[in-house]
């Protein structure tokens, strides 16, 4: 089950990323985080910055739209994304992955 919550305005969105890939992708769910695999090393913010590259490519933003909420030095991060809805997110992994198990919206996370 994938963790995408709404708080406000901006979508949460828990990631694992995969650096050093042979591709930026999203590669599915994983212990409900959106598995991201990235080129880019996790050098000076560079896999963090493709990140927020493809995050923001694949939902048709802005990439300052996407911020890393948690997680800089990471490889489990949570994402803030604004100007889009839980919805939209729910349904680019839809589109993008579809794997085994269902992908859900967990209760607003706005008290987190």
């Amino acid at each position: 089950m994938l963790n995408i919550g709404q708080q406000g305005t901006d979508v949460l969105l828990d990631v694992k990323v995969v650096p050093k890939s042979s591709r930026d992708r999203i590669a599915g769910e994983l212990d409900g985080a959106l598995k991201v695999t990235v080129a880019a090393a996790p050098e000076r913010g560079a896999a963090n910055e493709a990140v927020r590259k493809l995050i923001a490519q694949s939902l048709g933003i802005r990439v300052q739209q996407v911020t890393i909420e948690s997680g800089h030095a990471n490889p489990r991060k949570t994402l803030r994304i604004a100007g889009t809805t839980a919805q939209a997110v729910q349904d680019l992994v839809k589109c993008r992955y579809r794997g085994p198990g269902p992908v859900v919206m967990p209760t607003d996370r706005s008290a987190t």
